[in-house]
């Protein structure tokens, strides 16, 4: 519990909190009580403000990511984020430079830690809140030891509250006071042979390595009728989908048209930055744009395995149908099969080895029957400032809720 010494000082649900919750802010915060200056941190390191544009600051946060950022529990695997991904993921729409959060060491002026907030709207049970979603929280590995995840976390919250938000946002594989919800990863083999290769799946018991491969197999091209990539000309009428879906979650996104844009044409100049993709169906006799999915993907470094550097990991972003809006809901179950199963297809045509979603948005409707495995991981999701009764991440999958349509969590962190 010493771990949480911190969090206590902080406007986050305690676990000692009353079973009573009244949704609202936890702190009220004063203008006149933000500091105007920084903590000062330990001697030989600074605070510097990171700059995506600037091609040396851009490479910098690369490196310090690549060579120290998140790694399952047993060392195996790294995030590789590429440098197009990261200004995708920090420059969204209305982005702001001084939430890009780094520290320095005064000699060298080497990059040793860095945090990254971006700005949103968010519905929490119908109450709008614009919000800073807090990520890509890291630290040199030598330096883990110097309590410096507090000082990042309380910088970033004074330079927040300077701009006139107050509330937060993130997500975590730790357990920390407290989550709003908590989800599990689920995975869909695309190249399995490679993932048992590098040690991310195994054999099943009474199976062999040509029986899986044939089990996971897909079809070449796509079933629905009318999917194709999503265009420019799309996005008004995709915004307009998207938010209605949304409306059915009790913690989602609020987008405008502009961050809808951003997070599902994406910002690629050539092919080989693509990093997002997003398919819409079109109606044939109507011209309506009924669904859409989207996912991207994001390299894995393999860290002890001779035979492969990398893995492609695809992860499922956005999506929305109108068969969301049926009364049956074996309407949107049998949709939603068909929808990810050619965002399945599509993935792999696009390199990708594994895909993976989690128990959030209405996700355990295809799971089983699209051949999803549940992974060890889980992420915690968190509200910084702001209380609100547990929602359903849909961790207890296979409970009662797989019935669930409506609530939970329809919100993506990249």
């Amino acid at each position: 519990m010493a771990s949480y010494k911190f969090w206590k000082t902080q406007p986050v649900p305690q676990f000692s909190s009353a079973n009573e919750i009244t949704d609202g802010p936890i702190r009220l915060i004063q203008l006149e009580d933000i500091p105007l200056e920084p903590e000062k941190l330990l001697p030989g390191y600074e605070w510097a403000t990171l700059d995506l544009d600037d091609e040396s600051h851009l490479d910098e946060v690369f490196h310090l990511l690549a060579d120290h950022y998140i790694e399952d529990e047993d060392n195996e695997f790294r995030f590789l984020y590429s440098k197009h991904f990261l200004k995708y993921a920090w420059q969204p729409p209305g982005w702001i430079k001084n939430w890009h959060v780094g520290i320095r060491a005064s000699e060298s002026k080497e990059l040793v830690a860095c945090i990254c907030g971006i700005p949103a709207t968010i519905t929490v049970r119908k109450k709008e809140l614009q919000v800073s979603v807090i990520d890509y929280l890291c630290i040199h590995t030598s330096l883990r030891r110097r309590r410096l995840t507090p000082v990042l976390i309380q910088e970033m919250t004074r330079r927040c509250y300077q701009e006139g938000v107050f509330q937060a946002v993130y997500t975590s594989a730790t357990v920390l006071p407290k989550p709003v919800a908590t989800a599990s990863y689920f995975h869909r083999s695309l190249n399995w042979l490679k993932l048992f290769d590098v040690g991310f799946t195994s054999l099943p018991p009474d199976s062999n390595k040509d029986a899986e491969i044939e089990k996971l197999a897909l079809s070449a091209e796509p079933s629905l009728a009318g999917i194709r990539p999503l265009s420019l000309e799309d996005i008004p009428p995709v915004h307009k989908l998207l938010c209605r879906y949304l409306k059915r979650f009790d913690l989602a996104l609020s987008p405008t048209q502009e961050e809808v844009k951003h997070w599902l044409l994406g910002t690629a100049d050539s092919p080989d930055d693509e990093i997002l993709w997003t398919y819409v169906v079109e109606d044939p006799d109507t011209r309506a744009i009924t669904d859409f999915v989207s996912f991207y993907i994001i390299e894995d470094l393999v860290l002890k395995n001779p035979k492969h550097r990398s893995i492609k990991v695809a992860y499922l972003n956005y999506y929305a149908s109108e068969a969301g809006f049926s009364r049956k809901r074996a309407d949107l179950e049998e949709r939603l099969e068909h929808l990810m199963n050619d965002a399945l297809v599509f993935a792999k045509s696009n390199g990708a080895d594994v895909f993976n979603a989690l128990t959030t948005y209405h996700n355990h409707l295809f799971f089983d029957k699209l051949k999803f495995g549940r992974g060890d991981g889980a992420l915690h999701f968190y509200l910084f400032n702001y209380q609100t009764p547990p929602i359903s991440g849909g961790n207890s999958y296979m409970r009662p809720e797989t019935n669930r349509v409506k609530g939970g969590v329809g919100f993506i962190v990249t």
